[in-house]
């Protein structure tokens, strides 16, 4: 059978995941530290996991309607208002998706024609520019650097700017960089989306995990956005609830009706399961979350002042749970100092360029893992570092 007859180009020429591609090396060996799949080593609260098994029990195992839970929908609206500060209709504005990556994936179908383009910041997550080559769009990264810590900065994204624009994608707290956009870059931001007609998507699903006593703030709420922008979030990061596979986009109506269209004929809706779950988290799971994020804060400290310490220059992260300290007085390329550090040390980190080609001469390290795994980790990286000194 002549496969590259029935394979769709569009899969064919698509890139493997960084990311997945080098953790296929890492599974099924035993001693490895990893620092690499950004995912909370929390268990989901208790008090969710109960609400799921007595959803179960129950027997509240049917379909939901296209738009997910009426219930789950107006918590959703209350949380978004108290927390985002912008207020949503439950009725027709806010979609509960399957994890914030099938509302990515349901947005850009429902807003991009072949060849629009959509502009991202990079170093990103990876499912960004895949997913908007299945959309049939153009994904056009705007680089970031350490010199502005890895934000967006205004002049670069206006500079890329071309009458095929269509879209933005801002990721704030950013994956893989922890980075945050400054109240006055985003404002700066929304004023070039305004003038240019540009629509954004807004990916916060690290927003709770926000640290130094700094409140996040979402472009939506700034003026003039709310109209234009698609607020993407989820349960996953902040509530750990990552197998639950739930998230939910808030946004314009006449946008919301398309993706709903699209889900109806793909997903359905999420588990009628985890949208219970889902109710108790965000009524009840405020003090686990503040628990869980005071811990990452801990971790954070630690870890970034063990790198500065072995000259991994690394910046202070904003937000999210992850590093990208810098291994460019090395001598080795991103890829060559994770496969060494792998081999040598038993340590697992991503090289920086499965987040674009920018992120040379970095590590993304994830420090959602267990306190004394993170101290054995520094210890065998600082090692390691010592080696090639």
């Amino acid at each position: 059978m002549d496969w590259n007859h029935f394979l769709s180009r569009q899969v064919v020429d698509m890139p493997k995941s960084g990311i997945r591609e080098f953790f296929d090396l890492v599974i099924g060996s035993k001693g490895i530290i990893s620092l690499g799949v950004g995912e909370p080593d929390f268990v989901t609260p208790w008090n969710v996991r109960e609400s799921a098994i007595f959803s179960l029990e129950k027997g509240h195992t049917t379909y939901t309607s296209n738009y997910g839970l009426e219930s789950l929908r107006r918590a959703i609206a209350k949380y978004v208002e108290d927390f985002f500060r912008v207020s949503y209709d439950p009725t027709c504005e806010i979609l509960p998706t399957v994890g914030v990556s099938q509302a990515l994936d349901l947005a850009l179908r429902c807003l991009v024609n072949p060849g629009d383009e959509v502009l991202y910041h990079e170093p990103a997550y990876v499912s960004y520019a895949a997913n908007v080559a299945l959309a049939y769009g153009k994904a056009t990264p705007v680089e970031t650097s350490i010199d502005d810590l890895f934000a967006l900065s205004p002049e670069r994204l206006e500079a890329a700017i071309t009458p095929r624009t269509k879209v933005l994608i801002l990721n704030f707290p950013t994956n893989p960089t922890g980075s945050i956009a400054p109240l006055e870059t985003l404002k700066k931001i929304a004023e070039i989306c305004i003038r240019h007609d540009i629509f954004v998507l807004t990916d916060e699903i690290y927003s709770e995990l926000r640290y130094d006593g700094v409140e996040h703030t979402s472009i939506a709420a700034l003026p003039g956005m709310k109209e234009r922008c698609l607020l993407l979030h989820g349960f996953s990061k902040a509530f750990a609830m990552t197998g639950l596979r739930l998230g939910y986009a808030c946004g314009p109506r006449e946008l919301i009706e398309m993706m709903v269209k699209v889900h109806s004929y793909t997903m359905i809706c999420p588990t009628i399961t985890s949208q219970e779950a889902g109710i108790e988290a965000l009524q009840h799971g405020k003090q686990a979350m503040e628990e869980m994020r005071d811990s990452y804060h801990m971790r954070r400290d630690y870890i970034v002042q063990r790198f500065n310490d072995m000259g991994m220059d690394c910046h202070l992260p904003g937000g999210a749970f992850y590093t990208f300290p810098s291994i460019k007085r090395f001598g080795l390329s991103s890829k060559e100092f994770a496969m060494r550090l792998l081999k040598e040390q038993q340590v697992a980190a991503v090289p920086g360029t499965a987040f674009g080609a920018c992120g040379e001469g970095y590590l993304r390290c994830c420090y959602a893992t267990g306190f004394n795994l993170l101290e054995q980790a520094c210890d065998k990286m600082a090692r390691f570092c010592d080696s090639l000194r």
